[in-house]
This record gives C-alpha cells, sequence and structure tokens, in this order.
C-alpha cells in the first residue's frame, strides 16, 4: 500500500475543515428557531450539555490513568470552546450573522500571521482579511459596540480553540478529550444559561431542537476539526477556516434566500484563494 502523502493528507484534512463548516451553518440556522425561547446563553447551554453527551457516549473515555497537565489541558480547552460560544452568541443577539462571523475570524487569522514562518504565509492572510472584510460589509451597517466587542472576544477565544485543540488532540485517543472538554464548558455554561433560559430548557420541544443543533454545531464541526488539527499546522487551519463566513453567506443565500451582492462574491473568491494558498504553502 503506498503511503500518504503529506499533500495529500493535508488535503483530506481540509477536507474535513469545509465538511464541518457546512454541518455548522446549518445548525445555526435551527439555532435561530430556539433564539425566542431559551435566549442565547441557554442555547450554549444546549449546544455544550447534548454535544457532551454525545461525544461521551461515543468515545467513552477511561477517567484512570489520566495525567493533571492532561486534565488541565482538557479544561483549558473545554474553558475556550464554552466562552467562545457565549460571546459569539452575544454577538448574534445584537448585530448581524454576517458582521458577527466577519469580526470574530480575526481571532484565527491572526493568529496565522503570529504562527507563520514564511513570507506567503503573511501574503494569504492579508488576502483572507480583506475578503473577510468584503464579505461582511453587507451587514455593517446595524452594528452595536457590544455586538462588536462579543463578536472579537469569540475570535480571540476561538484563537484559544486552536492551540488547546491541538494539545488536547495529542494527549488524547480518539474523541476522548474533547468530549472532556465539552463536559467542563457545559459546566462552565449551566449558571449563565439556566439565569437566562429558566425552565424553557425542559420543553420536549426545544431539548429536540437544542439536540440537533449540538449535532450540527458543536459535535460534527469540533470533531472534525480536531482530526485536522492532528494532520495540518495550525497556521494553515487558521487561514483556511477563514472560509467560515463564505460559508455562512453560502448558506444564508440557499437556505435563508438572503441576497448577495458582487461585493460579498467576490469577498467569497478572495477568502477562497486565500484558503487554497494557505493548504499548498506548508506543503512546499
Amino acid at each position: 500500500m503506498t503511503p500518504t502523502s503529506p499533500s495529500g493528507s493535508t488535503t483530506g484534512a481540509a477536507g474535513l475543515v469545509v465538511f464541518g463548516l457546512f454541518v455548522q451553518e446549518i445548525g445555526a440556522a435551527v439555532a435561530v428557531l430556539v433564539f425566542p425561547r431559551t435566549g442565547p446563553a441557554g442555547m450554549v447551554l444546549l449546544r455544550l450539555f447534548f454535544s457532551a453527551l454525545f461525544l461521551l457516549a461515543l468515545s467513552r473515555p477511561g477517567l484512570r490513568g489520566i495525567t493533571r497537565a492532561n486534565w488541565a489541558a482538557a479544561a483549558l480547552f473545554g474553558v475556550s470552546i464554552g466562552v467562545m460560544n457565549l460571546l459569539f452568541y452575544a454577538a448574534l443577539a445584537s448585530i448581524p450573522l454576517g458582521a458577527a462571523v466577519t469580526f470574530e475570524i480575526l481571532g484565527p487569522l491572526v493568529l496565522s500571521v503570529v504562527l507563520a514562518r514564511r513570507a506567503a504565509a503573511w501574503l494569504w492572510a492579508l488576502l483572507a482579511a480583506v475578503g473577510v472584510g468584503m464579505l461582511g460589509s453587507g451587514g455593517f451597517g446595524a452594528l452595536t459596540a457590544s455586538g462588536v466587542l462579543f463578536a472579537l472576544g469569540a475570535g480571540a477565544m476561538w484563537a484559544a480553540y486552536i492551540l488547546a485543540s491541538r494539545r488536547v488532540g495529542a494527549a488524547f485517543s480518539g474523541l476522548q478529550g474533547l468530549a472532556i472538554a465539552m463536559a467542563f464548558g457545559t459546566v462552565l455554561a449551566l449558571p449563565i444559561g439556566l439565569g437566562q433560559a429558566g425552565g424553557a430548557v425542559l420543553d420536549p420541544a426545544v431539548l429536540a431542537l437544542g439536540a440537533v443543533v449540538a449535532l450540527f454545531s458543536s459535535t460534527v464541526p469540533y470533531a472534525v476539526e480536531l482530526l485536522a488539527l492532528r494532520r495540518m499546522p495550525a497556521a494553515a487551519f487558521s487561514v483556511l477556516i477563514a472560509l467560515a463566513p463564505a460559508v455562512a453567506t453560502l448558506t444564508g443565500a440557499v437556505l435563508l434566500a438572503q441576497h448577495v451582492g458582487w461585493l460579498e462574491s467576490a469577498g467569497v473568491a478572495l477568502v477562497v484563494v486565500a484558503a487554497m494558498g494557505a493548504l499548498r504553502s506548508p506543503a512546499r
């Protein structure tokens, strides 16, 4: 059997990332239906709770033998997931989705520049930043200071998530580390989510929608990203997930009948080019 080449492995990891992004946007569309009942924090609690259940059932992590350092890594990973989601959903409550994703993606883009060791990586990051700005320009007419700050904070936690994910992926086998991290994130979101949603989280219909959102917005995307980060550099991954605004734009146009103008379309093209460039640079 011919061994998988580094470039082939990286390309496969890229496919995992893109698949996760599309699944995540479908989950976000479902989450909109739950917002009026639970609020942003209540929705985050449901996402993390059901994601933890799914992943713990799938991975069945053995708790014995886990070192203190690995527990700390999983806890840090869980905190980054929980805070990132809390801040992002808080941003969605006051600014448009396109603008929120655009500001959030700045965190991973900054990380890609910091981690880059080649001049080409700086060029791809800059190109992706321009494309992201063009994508979000259509939603910049209804911004609030609090919404922008929440989205930027979510971006910072997204960068922390990328770094913590690589550490957990190296410390645990399969999805065990992710399952434990989701449990930590659920504990973090529990008081905030219950305080905002109250008894609504016990409604059967809300619970069912929460399970669907968890599967599409958390469990599948985070799992495939964790697998991808084991096969590609963090710098390339950080620029590759700049596809998130492009995926959000396309999903909104198809599922929500949202208008996509020429500026947004040009932004999609720039982000795709930057992502492909970032993917090929490490292989060279």
